[in-house]
């Protein structure tokens, strides 16, 4: 039993293949699971943090597995904010908060923020190999777009979790530069997932503003 749960976690256990690319087990169930979390999200229903939790769980162990180490350890802050969020989204449920847009000044932090956590961040990823051959024996890939994906991805969770609707642009950037990169890396079921979370940040992002206007004509008319 425990060997069969062994093969279910491995990239290379094969469920079925899509031409002659070989679809693996957890690769499968990683992206329906992100896919119905995304789903969720551009819905505004507070059922995506829970769904959205297995599929984190799932691809930490895949990216580990590609050596994609910043999105393995980003996947573990997820974790955190799908907590936060499922707990930030039943308030605003109760207080009825509405969705809401950045203000310049905030938009020039996030920037900056992106720009110095990416810097680091890559330094830090590209000596994992050097400081822990033990756990990381193969040098990273792409360590400054995979940072970048990993900081952006930070950013954009955390306003999604805070229901501010900018969180929809940064992940369809995001969004479009993981297709480049598990291309690359020669996981295509999963950067056919992400054009399909292209599509879905694109209707999410107009869901949310068609929710965003509608509240705030509504507080108008109540005034």
């Amino acid at each position: 039993m425990f060997r069969d749960l062994t093969h279910f976690f491995s990239v290379g256990h094969e469920l079925f293949s899509v031409g002659t690319y070989p679809v693996s087990y957890i690769e499968f169930f990683g992206t329906v699971f992100g896919i119905a979390a995304v789903w969720l999200a551009a819905q505004s229903r507070i059922l995506t943090w829970p769904v959205g939790l297995i599929n984190i769980a799932l691809f930490f162990m895949i990216y580990y597995q590609v050596q994609l180490y910043s999105d393995m350890f980003l996947q573990v802050y997820f974790a955190g904010v799908a907590l936060y969020g499922w707990f930030f989204w039943k308030e605003d449920q109760k207080n009825k908060k509405r969705i809401r847009k950045l203000n310049l000044s905030e938009k020039l932090n996030l920037f900056i923020w992106v720009a110095v956590c990416t810097a680091a961040g890559t330094y830090l990823i590209s000596h994992l190999h050097l400081w822990f051959p033990d756990l990381f024996p193969v040098e990273a890939a792409f360590p400054f777009w995979d940072t970048l994906v990993a900081v952006a991805s930070i950013i954009a969770n955390t306003l999604l979790a805070r229901r501010v609707i900018e969180n929809w642009p940064i992940w369809i950037a995001v969004d479009i530069l993981c297709i480049y990169l598990y291309i690359s890396k020669g996981i295509y079921f999963v950067a056919f997932e992400f054009i399909i979370f292209t599509l879905l940040a694109a209707y999410g992002w107009h869901q949310w503003e068609k929710e965003r206007v509608n509240a705030h004509d509504r507080g108008h008319a109540a005034q």
